[in-house]
Parts: C-alpha cells; sequence; structure tokens
C-alpha cells in the first residue's frame, strides 16, 4: 500500500511501498519484532468463509460516500425550482390564450433546465471517476494475508492496518500497537495526538499521526461514530459560495420586487383598461416573465460544472464545487516543501562520522536503523537504500525498542542488541533539535543547509525510554548524514505565476528554515532570503500575522504552529490556501479557505482538503486558479446583463400602472430580445477564459452597473412608448407602437451587451455583430415579422426610437465610467 510517511527532519514525503505482512505461521524475524503483541503473534483475520458469512448478515461498511449529487438529486434541483414554477405556470396559461409564438419563453426554460442536467450529470460522471481513482484503500488482513479493499467492501471484525496518515475508516479496538500515535481532533477539536495501547478504542474519521499497528472493526456502516460526517464531508455540495450566495440573495430581492409590480400590473391590465381578456392576458405575462432571471442560476451552475469537468481532464479532483471560486480569490498560498516543491525521493550523498567515530560502524548503525523500521519514510528509503540490510555479510542487530517519527519530537530512533551482545540506542532526527544551541557542528550544518541540503544527525543516548521527554539529554553526536533533495522541474514556474498575479507565497515546513530557504531560493522565490524559524515565531496572533507577511520561508514549524500560522494571516483579511500531503497538515487544511491535497498524500489530508492533485503536480494549481478566475469574472459579466433586464422589466411595468397604460410587449418580443441581447452571448460571454483577479462583493458589484443600465434602458423605451402613442393612431396603432419600443429596448440592450463584452477579441466583436445581424433579419423577412408581430411603420418614428438609444447608450458610458471612477470597480 503506498504510503506518505514523515520525514526525519519534519516533512511528509513520499515513502516507499508498505512491506509485504509476513503470513501468520512464519518465523518472526528478529529484526522486526516491533508491532506485534506480546504474545509474538500477530491477528490473522477473518477467514474468507467468515466474510462471506457477515456479508449475508448485512454487517458490511455500506455507508454510501458520494462524491456528487444523484441523478435524481441533479435532475430536482434543476427542475423544481422556485422560478420554474411561476414561468410554468404562466406557460400553461398562455399556450391557452395566445399564439405558439407567445409560449417560446417556456420551450427556453425547458431547454435551458435540459442544458442545467446534463452538463452537471457530466461534471457527476467526472468526479465519481476521479474519486474512484484518488481513493484510498485501507489494508486488511484476511486468511493471514494483507490485502487491500474498498472501504465499502470492510466487514464487521476485519482486522485493519495503520501506518502513519491512514485514516480509520470504522470504529474498533486496537489489536496491535507500534507506539501508534492517533489524532482524534477532527472528532473532538483535541489537536493532541493521543498514544494507544492494544485494547484502546479507535473512532472512524481519526487519523494516524505517528507509530502503527492494527485494529478490529466493531462498529462498521451508520453504526459507525463518525459515518454521517464523513458521508457529509465527501459529498459534492454548491454550499459556501460567495458567488452562489450572492445571487440567491439577488433572486430573494428580485421575487419581493416582483410579486407587487406583478399583482399591480394584473390589476392595470384586467381591470383598469378594458381591452380583449386574451390579449390583456398576453401583455400582463410579457410583463411578468422577462423580471425573473431565469437564466442566471443555470449559467452559474453550467459554468462550475464544466470547470469541474476541465479540472477534470487535468487530473484535479475538486471534492467541493466553490473551491474552484474560492482558490481564484486567494491572495496567500502556504506550502509544504516537500512533495510541493521538490520530489519526494531523496538520495545520500555524505556520511561524516563526527568524534572520532568508525565509518564502518556508522554505516552499521544507520543499515540497521533502516531495518527498524517497517514502514519507512523518505530519509529512511534513502538511508536503506545506501545501505540495505546484509549489505556487509554482517550479522543482523536485534531490534528491543523502536520509535518512530513524530512531528512534535522531529526524530526517530531505535534501541538495539548488537552482534557481540551489547545494548545501545539511537536517535536520528533534526541536528538543531537533538544539539544543544551553540555546538560548534551547528556552524557545519548551516554551511550545508546554505546549500540546500537535508541534514540529519545520528547520535547515541543511554539506554532508556526512546520516546521519554528528555531521551536527547545526553546524547552523543556520532555522524551527520547529508541527503539531496530533488527539485520539482515545474515549481519555478507556477512559483513564477503567482508572484504574476500578486498571489503572496509562504513555504512552510518542518526542515531546516536555512535549507528551505536555499531550495526556495534555487526555484526563484521571491523573499526566499527573508527565513525565520518557527521556534522563535511569537504566540501572540497580531504579531505571528506580521511575522508571517514579512517573512516567506518557515522552518522547524510544529502541525499546531501550521494551523496557527493560517488563522493569523486570515485575522488580517488574507484569502489562505494551503498545500500539503502529510498528517502534520491536516490541521492547517482543515483550516484553510482552501485546502490542497496531492493525490498520493495520506488518506487524512485527501479526506479534508477540497481539492485534490491526483497527478501529485503542483503545477496543476494555476489551472485550478484560472479556472476559478474564469468561472467568477464570466458570471460577474452575464449577471449584470440578467439583473439589466430584471431592473428594466420592474421598472416598465411601474411606469405601466402608473400611467394606466397597455403593456407594450407581448411575451414573444421579450423572448427574442431576451434571446439575442442576453441568452446567445451570456452563454459564450460565461465559458470564455478570464484572467481577472476575482474581486469581492459580488452583489454590490453588480447591482452597481446593472441598476443605472436597467434605469436608463427602462427610461429609454418607456419615452419612446410615449411618443409613438401620440404618433400612431387608428387600427394596428399597438403594433407601430410595440415595434418602435421594442426597437429602442433591443439598441439599448445591445449597447449594454457591447460594453460587458469588451475588451474586444475578434470572436467577442462577432458574438455582437451577429446578434446585431439576427434582429435586423427579423425585421426584414416578411414571415419572421408576422411571427414576432414587428412590424416599423413609417421612418420618423423608427428613425427617433434610434435617436433616442443613441442618447440612452451615451448616458449608459458615462454611468458605467462614473460608477468604475467611483468605485474603483
Amino acid at each position: 500500500m503506498t504510503q506518505r510517511a514523515l520525514d526525519s527532519s519534519g516533512e511528509q514525503t513520499p515513502g516507499s511501498s508498505r512491506p509485504a505482512m509476513i503470513d501468520a505461521g512464519a518465523e518472526l524475524d528478529p529484526v522486526h519484532p516491533v508491532g506485534l503483541p506480546p504474545s509474538g503473534h500477530r491477528a490473522t483475520g477473518l477467514t474468507t468463509a467468515e466474510v462471506a458469512e457477515r456479508v449475508a448478515r448485512g454487517e458490511v461498511n455500506d455507508v454510501p460516500v458520494r462524491s456528487s449529487r444523484s441523478l435524481t438529486e441533479i435532475v430536482r434541483a434543476n427542475v423544481f425550482t422556485r422560478f420554474n414554477l411561476i414561468i410554468g405556470v404562466l406557460w400553461v396559461i398562455m399556450l391557452f390564450v395566445a399564439p405558439i409564438q407567445d409560449s417560446l419563453f417556456g420551450f427556453v426554460i425547458v431547454a435551458n433546465t435540459g442544458i442545467g442536467i446534463i452538463q452537471e450529470w457530466r461534471a457527476k460522471r467526472t468526479l465519481d471517476s476521479l474519486a474512484v481513482i484518488g481513493e484510498a484503500k485501507p489494508t486488511v488482513r484476511r486468511d493471514g494475508t494483507a490485502d487491500e479493499v474498498s472501504t465499502h467492501e470492510i466487514v464487521l471484525g476485519d482486522v485493519i492496518e495503520l501506518g502513519p496518515g491512514d485514516k480509520v475508516v470504522v470504529d474498533g479496538t486496537v489489536a496491535e500497537a507500534d507506539s501508534l500515535e492517533v489524532d482524534e481532533s477532527l472528532l473532538t477539536g483535541e489537536a493532541d495526538p493521543v498514544l494507544k495501547r492494544p485494547g484502546d478504542p479507535v473512532m472512524s474519521g481519526s487519523f494516524v499521526v505517528a507509530g502503527g499497528g492494527a485494529f478490529t472493526a466493531t462498529k462498521v456502516g451508520r453504526e459507525a461514530y463518525a459515518a454521517q460526517l464523513a458521508e457529509e464531508a465527501s459529498r459534492f455540495t454548491l454550499v459556501h459560495s460567495e458567488l452562489r450566495s450572492g445571487i440567491s440573495t439577488i433572486l430573494k430581492y428580485v421575487t419581493w420586487m416582483m410579486v407587487p409590480t406583478a399583482i399591480g400590473l394584473i390589476i392595470s391590465q384586467l381591470v383598469v383598461k378594458d381591452n380583449n381578456f386574451k390579449d390583456s392576458v398576453a401583455r400582463t405575462v410579457g410583463g411578468i416573465v422577462p423580471m425573473i432571471p431565469e437564466g442566471l442560476v443555470l449559467l452559474t451552475s453550467v459554468a462550475f460544472a464544466i470547470g469541474v469537468v476541465r479540472l477534470g481532464r487535468k487530473q484535479c479532483l475538486v471534492q467541493e464545487l466553490p473551491a474552484i471560486e474560492g482558490l481564484a480569490r486567494v491572495d496567500v498560498v502556504c506550502l509544504d516543501k516537500t512533495g510541493t516543491l521538490t520530489e519526494g525521493g531523496m538520495d545520500i550523498t555524505e556520511v561524516r562520522p563526527l568524534n572520532g567515530s568508525d565509518e564502518a560502524y556508522v554505516h552499521q548503525v544507520l543499515r540497521s536503523l533502516g531495518s527498524s523500521d517497517p514502514r519507512p519514510n523518505a530519509s529512511l528509503q534513502a538511508i536503506i537504500d545506501a545501505y540495505p540490510a546484509g549489505g556487509d555479510g554482517k550479522a543482523a542487530w536485534t531490534v528491543t525498542e523502536a520509535m518512530p517519527f513524530s512531528s512534535a519530537r522531529k526524530y526517530s530512533g531505535a534501541a538495539f542488541t548488537e552482534a557481540d551482545g551489547t545494548s545501545s540506542a539511537w536517535l536520528l532526527g533534526a541536528p538543531d533539535v537533538l544539539l544543544a544551541e551553540g555546538d560548534p557542528t551547528l556552524g557545519e550544518i548551516d554551511q550545508l543547509n546554505e546549500q540546500g541540503l537535508r541534514v540529519l544527525l545520528l547520535a547515541r543516548v543511554p539506554s532508556g525510554e526512546l520516546d521519554a521527554p528528555d531521551a536527547a539529554e545526553g546524547d552523543v553526536p556520532t555522524a551527520l548524514v547529508v541527503l539531496e533533495q530533488r527539485l520539482r522541474p515545474d515549481a519555478a514556474e507556477t512559483l513564477k505565476y503567482f508572484a504574476q498575479q500578486n498571489v503572496a507565497t509562504k513555504v512552510i515546513s518542518g526542515d531546516n528554515a536555512v535549507s528551505v530557504g536555499a531550495v526556495a531560493g534555487k526555484l526563484g522565490l521571491a523573499g526566499a532570503e527573508n527565513t525565520l524559524d518557527a521556534r522563535r515565531m511569537p504566540t501572540d496572533p497580531d504579531e505571528m500575522a506580521t511575522a508571517m507577511e514579512q517573512n516567506a520561508v518557515f522552518g522547524r514549524v510544529t502541525p499546531q504552529q501550521k494551523r496557527d500560522m493560517v488563522a493569523a494571516l486570515q485575522s488580517r483579511g488574507h484569502t489562505v490556501a494551503m498545500t500539503g500531503d502529510g498528517v502534520n497538515d491536516v490541521l492547517a487544511l482543515k483550516d484553510a479557505d482552501i485546502g490542497v491535497s496531492m493525490g498520493s498524500g495520506s488518506e487524512a489530508t485527501r479526506a479534508v482538503a477540497q481539492i485534490v492533485l491526483l497527478n501529485n503536480s503542483f503545477a496543476t494549481l494555476p489551472s485550478v486558479v484560472a479556472e476559478g478566475r474564469r468561472v467568477i469574472g464570466n458570471i460577474t459579466r452575464v449577471a449584470t446583463l440578467f439583473l439589466t433586464k430584471t431592473v428594466y422589466s420592474v421598472l416598465l411595468a411601474i411606469l405601466v400602472v402608473c400611467s394606466q397604460v397597455e403593456y407594450p410587449f407581448l411575451p414573444r418580443h421579450l423572448t427574442l430580445l431576451a434571446t439575442l441581447t442576453i441568452g446567445v452571448p451570456a452563454f459564450f460571454l460565461a465559458l470564455a477564459p478570464n484572467k481577472e483577479r476575482a474581486q469581492p462583493h459580488f452583489v454590490r458589484r453588480v447591482m452597481r452597473y446593472a441598476i443605472p443600465s436597467g434605469v436608463i434602458a427602462a427610461a429609454a423605451t418607456f419615452t419612446t412608448y410615449l411618443i409613438a402613442r401620440h404618433h400612431y393612431s387608428g387600427p394596428g396603432a399597438l403594433e407601430a407602437e410595440t415595434s418602435a419600443a421594442t426597437l429602442t429596448l433591443f439598441l439599448v440592450a445591445m449597447w449594454v451587451l457591447a460594453i460587458i463584452a469588451r475588451p474586444y477579441t475578434w470572436w467577442r466583436i462577432g458574438l455582437v455583430a451577429a446578434m446585431g445581424l439576427g434582429f435586423l433579419i427579423v425585421l426584414v423577412v416578411p414571415w419572421l415579422q408576422d411571427f414576432f408581430a414587428l412590424k416599423l411603420v413609417g421612418t420618423t418614428l423608427p428613425w427617433t426610437a434610434v435617436g433616442i438609444a443613441v442618447a440612452a447608450a451615451a448616458l449608459l458610458e458615462l454611468s458605467w465610467r462614473w460608477v468604475g471612477r467611483r468605485f474603483g470597480v
């Protein structure tokens, strides 16, 4: 089972595959006694027959963990909406009282709903397939062997193995423990890891931070403690989004405006004006329908869904949909060095004996340390590769005690009975933690760190409890192990991208600050020379926030400090993204505005992260940022189009009620206008590239433009309508008045579209021109004139309508420029 294991100097890095577990009846290797119960035998797990029996009884971990909404939920969410209900009722009415062309708006809604369902279904399929790829499979012992199974295949009584970074997937009781430390903070809020011993309970939702072992499943399925929490945490969601909540707020206000206005319009057209009943109904519906920004929610969902599909093609799993939007708003990215800036593997470049130590003896110590840990991390794996067990032909040492690495201690250790029968105990870890301050060896280590090399100290300690708080006291430095890290080839370009986008980058690492700074400097990180050892980090939140803003590289950071650093940045109003792949990153990932995990990271990090980079490539992040900016920027654009229509529709209705005149438009007129000036162009604009940095206060930004635009459009249209009412008389006068008013409204709405389409590109100009051409065709083709009841009469009023539209366009330009200068948006 591929793991991410904690590195001995404070980072979590890709380790080797977990060694295959020995058969139940096999003779125990004296070098690997750790993690076994006192009897010397390990739990063999259930037999195949026992598993089948439990499956038949339904004792299976059948909690439905879904990465997206079901098809039924998708259909329900897209069909059964408040506005679809209103439009559906009006559509049925129009089918009975008016020609089919006045019912076109209903067919548009059906098409829109269908598009929404199809796009979200595509996104669901993409998410589900990626979730299967990225799913971590726990290792379960059955018939005496260890095999990986899907979480839902676990049955009651299964023996499940645990290693660093593994999540406890069901409730159980510890069967074996090898310095097993479990973090239950996601369940209890208590950040300190809990040491588990055989017989202790473990709860689903917790995760292993150090050591290893195995536990027996005692509660599965919905009976497990955190089953419902886990289901909710991994569910595809559309919440916690400023964009979506802003649109919901807008729709709430629209409803409040629409209801009294629609009632007034109904009374005006049916009671006050004694017109033909069917014509009055048609014009009343024509006034109500355009008040509803029906396509706005659709386009938002489509833009998000297409974003999910696009990112899915780049092996990026978006576990929470608004994460696309959130990362676009981020102004600080906190990076974990190992696995992000550097690749997981490392190579030993040098071993320097200290204090006259024998080099061959040092090699034997390192060889034995490598053999002592059944779950080697990246640093220990490099040692194993350089000094494999049995490589010198000498007898192996027997492990009497082993202590896995802890990110809080920043070292690991083991005690041995050597080949000649003598006992020795050793620690391997961060030199500046194991050595006293001012030790002359630290100067030598600093020189190596300045070259970007990672240095571990091998120290001999008096025999005793290795995990005691004072275990490092009285240690004797024996050797320096110098490792070279492999830089990610794409890291420099990604850091450059964030710098260009004015996104501050903070490297937060458990490694030595100088070494981390050197690595960051090689990659061109601005401010890499500003390093800070987190052991000297102020504890006051305000002072910590200042230190975070002034420095770019932080070393020797503990897991709790990572969490505090994120909180400190957030207290200054920053939107923080945190990347990581190890269990020491979980708390910070959970608290950050956006958590980003590597696909090969620990199961715990993938569980709490909103975005998982399945290809383990830090270089994918710019694509996610760009996708978020495209969604936010484009939805802001098209929202202005939709809400301009809502504003002018409400105002026209109010003006009609107050003036006691017929409503100027039939539904077919506004369906045509909405299609050409909003529906079709909005769809293209919503999916276009957009690199503008996301801005806060979505509702305010949209309404600052939509309200003046709607007011100008309504005033210009109603002015033309009133002039036309005085100009035309006799049979067909109402149709001529409607045509003149429609011409003005179309031209003003087209100018709003032309403003929103800026900055112009060839396809944007072509889009605006095509919409104008479409309206011109309707005006000149006889059967289209009849179909849409649009026929300009004479030349005086049509040109008057054009003149009023030109004046309105000038006012639009002035108002948009004034808003831009006044509010800086």
